[in-house]
């Protein structure tokens, strides 16, 4: 047995962090997407036609 030399303790310590880290942006990103799945915020993606849903009140009441 040997022990571990002082540079590898503090790069070991900063691994930790860093997997922390991408946990915890990991984490934020699939509950964001569990949200976004639940509430049908894929249901409408952008194809490049104005919908309805999209237009503000004023100009939808001119071009009716």
């Amino acid at each position: 047995m040997h022990r571990d030399h002082e540079l590898h303790t503090r790069r070991r310590g900063r691994n930790f962090g860093l997997l922390a880290v991408l946990l915890a942006f990991i984490v934020i990103v699939f509950g964001v997407t569990v949200v976004k799945v639940r509430t049908g915020g894929f249901a409408e993606g952008f194809d490049h036609v104005a919908r309805p849903a999209l237009v503000p009140e004023a100009t939808r009441e001119v071009t009716e």
